[in-house]
């Protein structure tokens, strides 16, 4: 091939924008309705795999990190299905209004991966890699460590979530003002009661003066070492690859307490200079990584 031919190939390749056909799937689940976005790459179908993306925190699928992802997926040829947790709600999009009631829990995020992971098989994908950010990796993870299903062949968890007591009695009294373990008291006497009682203008999560139920409030704040993300991969035995940042102050800890983590199974790594959203380039190099892990599979 002559020079000019191939820097014409060269060319064309850099600047060539990728077809992919996006569009909003739904999804009934518990009473509620479930929806995700669904990127499938030119010339590809369900039947060849795909990327199950979970968000953070009261995030969704539109957030920066989880689009950026979608459309590097889909430039290396990979299908992606990037889901909104309902969090309670039906047809939920956007970030979650902190003036609506609390009913959701951590733990319902499970149950609705496991469901879109089931319509991804009813779609024949027999080829599905799990991908997550930040909280949305603790919960990913608690889903497959209860997992035994073929067709999940991965997981990679970006910078997800870590946990301790203490820190997270700290982390809620620096944020409003008072201490936890009252609350969480009060939160357990009224579900013992079963009566259908609210915690009302309570401080919870990054919601400040909230409606939330007992329930709710417990499933977030009891002390929980599977809330803890590395503790839970000490025993992991579905391939799994987790990113970090160096300068994420989200979870500071993440680096440190993976070091400690001895499994096989488990591949870290760290992206120099990146927060806890892995913007712009960041992106690139968590997409990067991640084709290496894949191709290790």
């Amino acid at each position: 091939m002559t020079r000019s031919i191939l820097t014409n190939a060269l060319l064309a390749t850099l600047f060539a924008s990728p077809v992919i056909h996006a569009e909003e799937i739904t999804l009934q689940h518990d009473g509620l309705t479930l929806n995700a976005n669904l990127a499938i790459s030119d010339d590809s179908s369900l039947q060849d795999g795909a990327v199950l993306i979970t968000h953070g925190t009261l995030a969704h699928n539109g957030m920066d990190i989880i689009t950026t992802l979608q459309e590097l997926l889909a430039d290396e040829g990979y299908n992606s299905l990037a889901i909104n947790l309902s969090l309670g709600q039906s047809d939920r999009h956007g970030m979650y209004d902190c003036t609506v009631p609390h009913t959701h829990k951590h733990s319902d995020a499970v149950n609705e991966i496991g469901a879109w992971v089931d319509w991804l098989k009813s779609k024949g994908s027999d080829n599905i890699v799990l991908m997550a950010h930040s909280r949305g990796g603790n919960q990913t993870a608690m889903f497959s460590d209860q997992l035994s299903d073929p067709t999940v062949k991965a997981q990679i968890l970006i910078a997800p979530q870590t946990w301790s007591a203490a820190e997270a009695a700290a982390g809620y009294e620096k944020r409003y003002q008072q201490p936890l373990q009252p609350l969480l008291a009060e939160a357990q006497t009224l579900a013992d009661k079963d009566e259908e009682r609210w915690l009302e203008k309570t401080g919870f999560i990054y919601c400040a003066d909230s409606k939330v139920t007992p329930d709710s409030f417990l499933s977030y704040y009891t002390p929980n070492e599977r809330q803890d993300t590395p503790t839970l991969l000490q025993s992991a035995t579905l391939p799994t690859l987790v990113f970090y940042g160096s300068e994420d102050d989200v979870v500071p800890d993440l680096a440190e307490k993976m070091a400690l983590v001895s499994n096989d199974n488990v591949t870290t790594i760290g992206i120099e200079g990146s927060d806890h959203f892995f913007l712009d380039l960041y992106a690139d190099e968590v997409i990067e990584g991640t084709l290496e892990f894949l191709e290790t599979l």
